[in-house]
């Protein structure tokens, strides 16, 4: 099945063909629940705001000027819905008590399969105790840095993306990020130090 392209499916959910819009949601779910996670911290709070910059592409589908890109104006939704949210909680941090599974690993004796399973406890331990101390200091960051690391590392969305979104020269886009890590970084050492 050939792809379309998202301005094509946006021009053909405003004609009213069936399924055009929900393609758009399926395409972008996953990709916005990732962004919307590290920036806002919170899983629940992140289906939520999908749901809503949804909404607002749909409410706002006709105004949309079709000769610039689409992923872009959702990214600017999206972040827009995700600084409403902060606002409206007052960067009260919340934990997802959501845990992840690992896989199976096979080893050629049951001493073996238990020692490579002691490993990977460990191993997922190490990094969950990382995965958490990493989301801890983006979330000390200020809103401003802390946005564009999520959407320039973590997104890795292209520098003119992230112009366009935040509405700021490229120029700009490299500065902020460069301070974002340079930022995240003192924080991390201090962490380390500590």
């Amino acid at each position: 099945m050939e792809r379309k392209a998202d301005v094509e499916l946006l021009q053909r959910h405003l004609a009213g063909v069936p399924g055009a819009f929900e393609e758009l949601v399926s395409r972008y779910t996953d990709e916005l629940y990732g962004f919307l996670c590290r920036f806002v911290g919170n899983a629940t709070a992140a289906e939520d705001i999908i749901q809503d910059a949804f909404v607002q592409v749909h409410v706002a589908a006709e105004s949309f000027d079709q000769s610039r890109a689409f992923r872009p104006w959702l990214y600017t939704i999206a972040a827009n819905k995700a600084r409403d949210y902060l606002r409206a909680k007052g960067r009260r941090q919340e934990y997802s008590l959501e845990g992840s599974a690992t896989a199976d690993e096979d080893g050629p004796s049951p001493g073996q399969n238990l020692e490579a399973a002691d490993r990977a406890v460990a191993e997922e331990v190490d990094d969950r105790e990382r995965n958490a101390a990493v989301r801890e200091m983006v979330d000390q960051m200020p809103e401003h840095l802390r946005l564009i690391l999520v959407l320039g590392y973590f997104q890795q969305l292209p520098y003119a993306q992230i112009a366009e979104i935040l509405e700021i020269p490229v120029g700009t886009v490299k500065s902020r990020l460069h301070s974002a890590v340079s930022h995240f970084g003192k924080l991390w050492k201090q962490r380390v130090e500590a």
